[in-house]
């Protein structure tokens, strides 16, 4: 408990031990121990006895001495550190070298852990020291912890980690919530809400405004993300520099060639809407990417892959799509559309760009092949829409066509773009109820680029936009097309289709045809080989998807009349996870 204070010629226990062992006089022995260690106050040891009087020991006297000047000298350190004094940091490390050998003793160790958290620049040899004994690191602040991490990535990395797995498993659990509805799904909360998030907050704080950590979290970011092509990494990369843009650490962003783009973008995600004054600053942006640092277009494509960014991207595409209409002109001739490709595109292709290493944008080959296609069954669309507000007598004879052109087939299952923007059409779809067109839709679906359309993000969307046509589940035809025609295509080989369709069932299983649900019942029930498979993947990767599904969610359905249907879906559920009603 005592250890150092040899070191620093103060006496202790061990002291006192051999000088009353080798004493004639113990009691005078004492009294000169006690002299010589006390309180170095002439006119205090008159004032000693009247303690005695009032029976308050010398330990309680001279402990309740020592804290208050600990926290005075803590106050002193602090104030030092702030002023403006040339040789401030002279004074701190002299204190340094003096309580350093102090430093295990728990009465004496805030105050020097005080001074080393005040210091720009701790001597090698003490930082090593604290680094090699657990407990010191443990209890030094972070600024302290800044500089052994700048040159310790393995170290700084085991701190990272967890962070990093935790913001991936609070992603995902979002897309798994008990929330089904357009109005709050997983792009409800604004940017700035985000990045108020727990790990965000910690990563900015360990980084302070440290570049050389800034960089080895931007290195962990993209070696992760190549790694498992997980997109909520890109979310994160963006999310950090724009919250240490909130913090002004301008040490930090004015060395990031992406701040002001994402700065620009993150507006952009806010309103939901990229306008044109704000896409012809990101495109200057873009065009500003000078010969010689096309490496920082990996770092954009990354932050432009961000699901938030990419969400805003292609409702501002599809938005300009039903502008374009309106006013009888081409796709191609819209610089804001083909921006907005240009852009999305740049995001979609960030895997292979960062993985390839060859810093180019994609080239765009969907302005002359795939967006007639599109703009096809969009006017094909419109024009259902305003005959069926026409009058009986002035409808046409036309029959709508059921089927989608070849080309819009073809490129949704062969780029990654089209893709994207065919997924978010049938969305667009949806939140306007227009059930025929869905219908239309849907399963063409069934086979896309990578599967997108069986994507967690996309599912989440799709079965929130779905409660828009809840009355519509009351028909046959129109369970068969979202059922048997998209979700059960596929839900057997993926284990994540099938948590989606149940979650949207606890929330619409009292609208659908009761014919048709007693079939899916027997559909759903997952075969006991994937029971077993749930559970060790579930186990391997602890992640609480269904955590958010609690008793008391399901209790007024447990409740209603429907209250078998709802215990055997919500039971169906957690098949695999040990939770049942």
């Amino acid at each position: 408990m005592f250890a150092g204070l040899p070191e620093l010629g103060i006496s202790n226990g061990e002291d006192l031990k051999e000088t009353l062992t080798n004493c004639t006089e113990p009691l005078k022995a004492i009294d000169q121990f006690q002299m010589e260690n006390g309180i170095l106050l002439p006119t205090l040891q008159s004032a000693l006895p009247f303690l005695d009087l009032h029976g308050t020991p010398r330990l309680e006297f001279h402990q309740s001495v020592f804290d208050e000047l600990r926290d005075k000298l803590m106050e002193r350190v602090a104030t030092i550190a702030e002023g403006k004094e040339e040789d401030r940091y002279g004074k701190l490390e002299e204190l340094l070298e003096k309580s350093f050998p102090l430093v295990k003793m728990p009465s004496i160790q805030p105050v020097v852990m005080q001074v080393l958290k005040h210091l720009p620049k701790v001597p090698e040899k003490k930082l090593k020291m604290v680094m090699a004994d657990k407990e010191l690191y443990k209890v030094c602040a972070v600024e302290v912890k800044r500089q052994i991490w700048q040159d310790n990535q393995a170290l700084f990395g085991d701190e990272v980690s967890p962070l990093l797995k935790q913001y991936i498993v609070e992603k995902e659990a979002a897309l798994f919530s008990s929330d089904l509805s357009i109005l709050h799904n997983f792009f409800s909360p604004s940017p700035k809400t985000r990045r108020q998030g727990e790990v965000v907050l910690k990563l900015t704080q360990m980084i302070g405004k440290n570049v050389k950590l800034y960089d080895m979290v931007l290195q962990f970011l993209r070696t992760l993300f190549l790694r498992t092509r997980n997109v909520h990494y890109c979310t994160l990369r963006a999310e950090l520099l724009m919250s240490l843009h909130d913090l002004d650490i301008s040490e930090i962003c004015s060395v990031d060639p992406c701040h002001k783009f994402t700065w620009c973008l993150d507006a952009c995600i806010r309103e939901k809407f990229v306008d044109g004054k704000r896409a012809r600053e990101l495109q200057g942006f873009l065009d500003g990417v000078k010969k010689g640092q096309e490496q920082v277009l990996g770092d954009l494509s990354m932050i432009l892959c961000d699901p938030f960014a990419c969400n805003t991207l292609v409702l501002s595409i599809m938005r300009n799509l039903q502008e374009l209409l309106s006013q009888d002109a081409l796709p191609r001739d819209s610089p804001d559309l083909m921006l907005l490709l240009r852009m999305l595109s740049l995001g979609q292709g960030a895997w292979d760009m960062i993985d390839s290493q060859v810093f180019k944008e994609p080239r765009l080959v969907l302005v002359t092949r795939f967006l007639p296609a599109m703009m096809s069954v969009v006017v094909d669309d419109h024009t259902l829409n305003v005959e069926q507000k026409l009058p009986s007598e002035e409808k046409s004879s036309l029959s709508y066509p059921t089927t989608l052109p070849d080309a819009y087939n073809r490129y949704l299952q062969e780029n990654r773009v089209a893709c994207e923007m065919g997924l978010y059409y049938v969305l667009h779809i949806a939140k306007l109820r227009n059930k025929n067109t869905l219908q239309r839709l849907l399963p063409a679906l069934v086979e896309t680029y990578n599967d997108m359309a069986f994507g967690d993000i996309f599912l989440h969307l799709l079965t929130g936009h779905l409660t828009l046509l809840s009355d519509e589940f009351g028909s046959e035809d129109f369970c068969s097309v979202v059922f048997d025609g998209f979700l059960l295509t596929s839900f057997s080989s993926k284990e994540n289709v099938h948590r989606h369709t149940l979650r949207m069932l606890l929330h619409l299983h009292h609208k659908v045809l009761p014919s048709y649900m007693e079939t899916l019942m027997k559909t759903l029930e997952p075969p006991k080989q994937m029971e077993l498979f749930v559970q060790q993947w579930f186990k391997k990767t602890e992640l609480p998807f269904l955590e958010p599904f609690s008793l008391n969610q399901v209790r007024h359905l447990v409740g209603s009349e429907e209250k078998q249907l709802a215990k055997y879906l919500f039971n169906m559920f957690y098949t695999g996870f040990g939770r049942s009603i």
